[in-house]
């Protein structure tokens, strides 16, 4: 199946750094990634990552920052 199939039904995954991605939902995730809760259409799931992934610095910069301040 292609990226833009309308029918290919999406994962949205995230890894320990707090980044998302897309992954087909019937291919196995790709080590150091999980499911996040959100499955559907690319546009449903890149609409749902817009809303959700509002900090686009790692989780451990992030960390590394406010420990300095």
């Amino acid at each position: 199946m292609a990226w833009d199939d309308s029918d290919q039904r999406l994962l949205v995954v995230i890894n320990d750094e707090e980044q998302y991605s897309i992954w087909p939902a019937y291919k196995p995730l790709p080590a150091g990634w999980r499911a996040e809760g959100m499955e559907g259409s690319k546009a449903d799931c890149l609409a749902h990552i817009e809303r959700v992934w509002t900090d686009m610095r790692p989780l451990s910069l992030r960390k590394a920052l406010d420990a300095t301040q």
